[in-house]
């Protein structure tokens, strides 16, 4: 279970983050320790799909300061865009 996980508006669905231990592929990152404006390192980089039915989705992002920023190669339409965090109900 990751230890923070925020809504992610480029692909509609929400990211963990693991800051406490490892994730399943053995990814950690750091953490600012500021739960109103968090900043995560290094970057995130989300893949997932490409299957014969289901194109590749690419979701690259740095969180920085309360603000997700989409790096270039994302495959969704918020790619080079900088949007802030949503807080999860």
């Amino acid at each position: 279970m990751p230890d923070f996980v925020f809504f992610c508006p480029g692909c509609r669905c929400e990211h963990g983050v693991w800051t406490s231990k490892t994730n399943r592929n053995g990814a950690r990152w750091t953490w600012n320790g500021d739960m109103v404006r968090p900043t995560f390192s290094p970057s995130l980089n989300i893949s997932y799909g490409n299957g014969p039915d289901v194109p590749r989705v690419v979701c690259h992002s740095f969180v920085r300061d309360g603000q997700i920023q989409f790096l270039g190669d994302c495959t969704h339409a918020l790619a080079g865009q900088t949007v802030p965090l949503e807080p999860i109900e």
